[in-house]
C-alpha cells in the first residue's frame, strides 16, 4: 500500500453524495458503507486511494483504519497507487483466454509500449491484468474506466486504444455488433410464433 499524499477530504460535492450513501444504511451500520465511500474518494482523487484518503473514510464511519485497509487492498477495483487517465484491465481469465485474451493483451502491450502494472510516461495509460470482470458471453473484453469493450480481436483493441490517445471517447459494448449477451450468431430459437403453441 503507498503513502501518496499527506491530506485528504471530500470536495463540497461529493460530502453531499457520502451523505446520500449513508442514508442507504441503518443506524449502527455505517460501516457498511466503507465500499462506495472509498469509490467516491477514489473517483475523487485520479482514480487512486491514498492512505490519507482511506484514514479519512475510516474516520468518517468510526473504524479502525486497518479494516478498511483491508477492504482496499482486497478488491482489485480500489488502486492504492496511481493510475493513468485511461486505466486498462484486460481479462485474462479462462473464457476470456479461450476467446483470445492473448492477443487483446499483446496489442495492448504493443500499442500502449507498456506492460502489465506499468504507466505510460504521459500518465495517459496504466494496462492491468484482470482476473474477472464478468463479460464473460462477450470474450475477450476489457474494461477502460466503467467502460466495458467486448468481443475484441487485436485491431479492434488497437482501434478503441487510437480512439483514446487522440482524445475521443470510444462507444463501449460489443465490437461485433451484438446485442448486448444475444447469441453471437443471432437467435436460434423463439425466433417467431408457433402456431401449435398458441401463437396468431
Amino acid at each position: 500500500m503507498t503513502g501518496g499524499q499527506e491530506t485528504f477530504t471530500f470536495n463540497a460535492e461529493n460530502v453531499e453524495k457520502a451523505k446520500d450513501v449513508l442514508a442507504k444504511y441503518p443506524e449502527g451500520w455505517q460501516e457498511s458503507a466503507v465500499m462506495p465511500l472509498l469509490d467516491l474518494a477514489q473517483r475523487q482523487n485520479q482514480g487512486w486511494l491514498p492512505k490519507a484518503a482511506m484514514d479519512f473514510v475510516a474516520d468518517m464511519l468510526g473504524m479502525p483504519p486497518i479494516r478498511v485497509y483491508e477492504v482496499a487492498t482486497f478488491y482489485t477495483m480500489y488502486n492504492t497507487k496511481p493510475v493513468g487517465k485511461h486505466h486498462v484491465q484486460v481479462c485474462t481469465n479462462l473464457p476470456c483466454w479461450l476467446r483470445g485474451s492473448d492477443e487483446i493483451t499483446g496489442q495492448c502491450k504493443k500499442s500502449l509500449g507498456i506492460d502489465f502494472g506499468m504507466t505510460t510516461e504521459d500518465g495517459m495509460f496504466t494496462l492491468s491484468e484482470a482476473e474477472c470482470l464478468g463479460a464473460c458471453v462477450n470474450a475477450p473484453m476489457i474494461q477502460i474506466g466503467d467502460d466495458y469493450f467486448e468481443d475484441l480481436d487485436a485491431s479492434s483493441t488497437k482501434s478503441i486504444l487510437d480512439e483514446l490517445k487522440n482524445g475521443a471517447s470510444p462507444k463501449p459494448g460489443s465490437r461485433t455488433g451484438r446485442h448486448t449477451c444475444e447469441p453471437a450468431g443471432g437467435l436460434t430459437s423463439l425466433t417467431g410464433k408457433d402456431k401449435d403453441a398458441g401463437g396468431k
